[in-house]
Formats: C-alpha cells, structure tokens, sequence
C-alpha cells in the first residue's frame, strides 16, 4: 500500500469513529428539553414617537438681532474728537512701549544733580531698571509720563474708542515697596 492509500484509510476510520452513537449524553437531553418548556418572555412594543413639524422661519424682513435697536449719529464733538486725537505713528518706540502697562513697577525715584527734574526708576517684565522721566512713552497703548512724583508717575494711554477713534485714559504707577 502507498502511503496516500494508508493516509485516507486511517483519515475515514476517525470520521467514521466520530459518528458512532455515544452513551451517556442524558443529561444533556435532559437540559435541552428544560431549556425548551420554558416560558418564552414578551417584548415589550416600541415606543410611538410624535411626527417631526418642521419650523419655518418667518421673520426675515424684521431687524436682525445684532443690529443695534436705534442708530446713533455722532455728535459733533465726538467727530472732532475722533479726528484729532490719535497716537504719533512716526514717533520712534522707548524701550518700555514692549511691556504691558501692568508688568511695569515703579521701584524708585532719583534726582539728577545736572538736571532739577526727579526722574523714576521704573522695572520691566524682564527685571531690567530703566529712568524715566516726564514726556517719556510706556506700556504698549502710547502711555505718555505726565508727572513724575515720589510716590507714582501720571500716565496718559491713548487707546481706542470703539467707534473708530481715539480717546485718553489716565493711568498711573504706584511705586512698590519691598518688603524684606
């Protein structure tokens, strides 16, 4: 006999060993009949969901809701304004003009013996000391120093309005004592 020949012999005699009548399976019989007399349970129906109504929009000829209610006309004075006041472009930036307004502290003040003026001594965001004194820019919205005190320095930002102009805000720098 070849070997394919003895091969498939060997190969039929398990398959058919496997089809032979195995005793011993009752409980197993037992449980698939349980298994089926059992009640089967309901469920339960789905639930009816109301039709969708479609919304349709009707108020497109009525104000929109970001437009403002009234229009307000400026008066005649807001006009100047608006026109005159604005910051000085051309003028060249101080070093202090790169720093926030409120990452600046006045640490101190000091007098010049050549000049009568009292000058601060203002710290940066990088805690460099830098003198200043009335006339000079800081802070990044064009703040002019308007008085140098020893307590604090008087600054005038210009800033935007809102309305496509300029307007003044008064700021000042309080000096800050260490506590040690």
């Amino acid at each position: 006999m070849s070997a394919l020949r003895l091969f498939s012999l060997i190969l039929v005699s398990l398959i058919l060993q496997a089809c032979i009548q195995v005793e011993g399976l009752d409980d197993l019989r037992q449980y698939v009949k349980e298994t089926q007399e059992t009640p089967v349970g309901s469920i339960e129906p789905l639930p009816e969901f109301k039709p969708y109504e479609s919304f349709l929009y009707r108020a497109t000829s009525l104000r929109g809701p970001f437009q403002p209610l009234i229009r307000v006309e400026p008066s005649e004075e807001e006009e100047i304004v608006k026109n005159d006041l604005k910051p000085d472009f051309e003028r060249p930036k101080e070093p202090l003009e790169a720093f926030k307004i409120l990452a600046l502290r006045m640490v101190g003040t000091i007098h010049m013996l050549g000049e009568g003026e009292l000058m601060a001594l203002v710290e940066d965001g990088n805690g460099e000391i830098h003198r200043v004194h009335k006339g000079n820019y800081l802070g990044r919205n064009y703040g002019e120093i308007t008085q140098v005190n020893e307590t604090q320095l008087d600054i005038v930002e210009i800033v935007p309005n809102g309305r496509d102009g300029w307007m003044k805000r008064p700021r000042n720098l309080v000096l800050v004592e260490k506590s040690e």
